[in-house]
């Protein structure tokens, strides 16, 4: 049985679905986070030319329910803003009524209303908060919005330093507001976003806010480094899903490649790995593209696919992601081309790939992880 479609709103209903789309998924495109914001907006009564901006919305409820106040949409994911194009269009709204802004950049103000889903990432929200808060006025509406689960006293207590006062609504079906007014005379210090590390080689790596691992290489990184694939001169890499991109850049600063493309649905992830790019010397042959697939790429362009794959996709477990990754790789890869995949053991890339591609071989490995390698062949 598939998942719930229509959202009550106070205009009436509206259809709302995941991107991408799983007819038999119990997920819903919304959630009662969503719905408390959307009568709290109606309460509010905010006048029709009001500014306002919505953040982080998964797949566009919020940016329907408030299409008529031609909102702002601003968050890091390529995959959300798509989706709630989607979505609008699906309703008969005009996508063009909504500005989708990626959270690399800082929407226009001044915002009279701001809506926030509340990320799972501390990190985002503080940037985020501190992003916004030159936008504001005294008599701007700041409401955080999340399931009970999702808002802890360490969320609270950065709306509180970073915005003002922050009192919390009742709950109700699990979620829970966070009711912020500016306060004008905090202080908030300077950011610390972007960060700076370096990784063991000695090389530096810059980071936005929202960064898978943020600060430090994941495992699964770490595994891949050891174990990244000898390549020709001239040779084109995709880094997918590249994060910081510490695979592909580290690859391009040990050999000659012909050109290297870093791609991931963070807009923080993009805007940091063209920093690195830049920063190691390696901006003249490296793309970097913020995108959920790689549609832009031709079919056999590719020699060498470089893959970390996510195994959360927006909050909810699922290998949905990886499959999708691995047959973009199918396609683009020149026969004879490689997918270089790490993952935990437990996940079960080797059985899809196989599936996939045919023949799989296990090209390092750690208690925890292991890298394999696909080759596609003549005939796809």
């Amino acid at each position: 049985m598939g998942a719930e479609t229509q959202l009550a709103t106070p205009e009436g209903s509206v259809e709302l679905r995941r991107l991408p789309h799983h007819p038999d998924s119990p997920l819903r495109a919304w959630d009662a986070a969503d719905e408390l914001a959307i009568a709290h907006v109606r309460d509010a009564e905010i006048g029709a030319d009001a500014r306002v901006l919505v953040v982080n919305d998964l797949f566009g409820a919020l940016a329907v329910a408030l299409h008529a106040h031609r909102p702002l949409s601003w968050g890091d994911s390529v995959t959300s803003h798509q989706a709630a194009g989607a979505n609008l269009g699906r309703n008969g709204l005009d996508p063009g009524g909504v500005e989708f802004v990626p959270s690399s950049r800082q929407p226009d103000g001044p915002i009279d209303l701001a809506v926030i889903k509340v990320p799972r990432s501390l990190a985002l929200l503080e940037d985020q908060l501190r992003t916004l808060r030159p936008l504001l006025h005294e008599g701007s509406i700041v409401a955080g919005a999340g399931m009970v689960k999702a808002i802890h006293t360490s969320t609270i207590d950065l709306f509180e330093s970073l915005i003002g006062p922050s009192p919390t609504s009742l709950a109700k079906k699990k979620a829970r507001l966070i009711l912020s007014s500016l306060d004008t005379e905090l202080d908030i210090g300077p950011s610390p976003f972007p960060s700076r590390y370096r990784i063991d080689s000695g090389a530096e790596l810059i980071e936005h806010a929202n960064v898978f691992s943020r600060g430090r290489l994941d495992i699964g990184s770490r595994v891949m480094l050891d174990h990244l694939p000898a390549v020709d001169p001239g040779t084109r890499v995709v880094d997918l899903g590249c994060g910081n991109g510490v695979l592909g850049l580290t690859l391009g600063a040990t050999n000659d490649l012909g050109s290297l493309v870093l791609v991931d649905e963070s807009y923080h992830a993009t805007a940091s790995a063209r920093l690195n790019a830049q920063g190691w010397g390696l901006g003249e042959i490296t793309e970097v593209h913020a995108e959920r697939t790689l549609s832009f790429l031709p079919d056999n362009s590719v020699d060498l696919v470089l893959n970390n794959p996510p195994f959360h996709t927006h909050q909810s477990r699922t290998d949905d992601t990886a499959k999708a990754m691995f047959a973009d790789a199918q396609r683009v890869l020149k026969p004879g081309g490689r997918l270089v995949v790490v993952g935990n053991r437990h996940l079960g890339y080797h059985k899809m790939l196989k599936r996939r591609f045919g023949g799989v071989e296990v090209v390092g490995s750690s208690p925890k992880f292991v890298v394999l390698q696909a080759t596609a062949g003549e005939q796809r």
